[in-house]
């Protein structure tokens, strides 16, 4: 297993006893892992075990399933909208309007509600037919969010690619920033000596005492240990977009480590060369953010 996207469809359908259901399982991005499920009224009893079947294969994700139940061409009954129900509805929903509470409601909205839909048999022997969809309407759950993981999962693929790819952009900045950290002593060196002879030109300056000022700059603008932590981090976040788990909630956080580093490289720089490379990887790591958002 590699690593997945969070956004998918999946669907599964059958037909028995004159009846047609429909799974239709949708998810998009989520902090963690929020289900929810939709069933015709008489149907509960499907409710855990569709969100086992999403607990079993997800981490994370905002997923619905949605479970429809309608009569065959050939066949009478099926689901049917409780009236007296909806016009009670209707009537409250009337009432709040009027009270400026809520906005109108419609029909998507509606039908949306648990008990507006219920199922209505035309069999004398209503209780085995609703058995034997349900029973069936069961069987296909899994194969609905089978569908539904196949699609996180071509997602997935995509979203490590483009991690990938970022991934060997920060490599590369933090190798760049590395060379120019490697010549920040020598500069620092020769930058201060040309500060103090433009602002006393007649004064002799202690060669020693130059060395150990130039020393103390160069080690506050030492850069290294955070360039090493970002190849560090860097390496690690490869790791887990090429490994078996879930990862987006490790990855978010090694973005935040890469870009508390980066913060660090800016603030301490004191090349023109140097912060540019900082702003880079500043902005290459933004964009790892954002995509780390889209994995589970």
């Amino acid at each position: 297993m590699a690593i997945s996207g969070m956004t998918g469809f999946g669907r599964s359908d059958g037909a028995i006893a004159g009846r047609r259901w429909i799974w239709e399982v949708r998810s998009v991005n989520g902090r963690g892992l929020d289900f929810k499920v939709r069933l015709p009224g008489g149907f509960e009893a499907l409710e855990p075990v569709a969100r086992d079947a999403a607990a079993q294969r997800f981490k994370r994700g905002s997923i619905q399933a949605t479970l429809t139940i309608a009569r065959d061409a050939e066949a009478g009954g099926g689901a049917s909208i409780d009236h007296a129900f909806v016009s009670k509805l209707l009537d409250a929903g009337a009432q709040y309007t009027a009270e400026g509470r809520v906005a109108p409601a419609n029909w998507s909205d509606l039908l949306q509600v648990r008990g507006v839909l219920v199922f209505e048999e035309t069999s004398e022997d209503v209780a085995e037919t609703r058995a034997a969809i349900e029973a069936s309407a069961r069987a296909g759950i899994a194969p609905a969010f089978d569908a539904l993981a196949a699609a996180r999962a071509q997602e997935g693929r995509v979203l490590a690619a483009v991690l990938e790819g970022v991934i060997e952009r920060v490599e590369t900045l933090t190798a760049a920033a590395g060379g120019h950290a490697a010549l920040a002593p020598p500069a620092l060196a020769a930058r201060l000596q040309e500060r103090l002879a433009a602002l006393a030109p007649d004064v002799v300056v202690d060669p020693l005492r130059l060395a150990q000022e130039a020393a103390l700059l160069a080690t506050k603008a030492d850069v290294r240990e955070e360039l090493e932590r970002l190849k560090a981090h860097a390496e690690e976040a490869r790791a887990l977009i090429r490994g078996p788990d879930a990862a987006g909630r490790r990855l978010d956080f090694l973005s935040q480590e890469l870009n508390r580093e980066a913060n660090t490289v800016c603030s301490k720089s004191s090349d023109l060369a140097l912060t540019r490379i900082g702003l880079d990887l500043k902005t290459a790591i933004d964009q790892f953010r954002e995509q780390c958002a889209n994995a589970e």
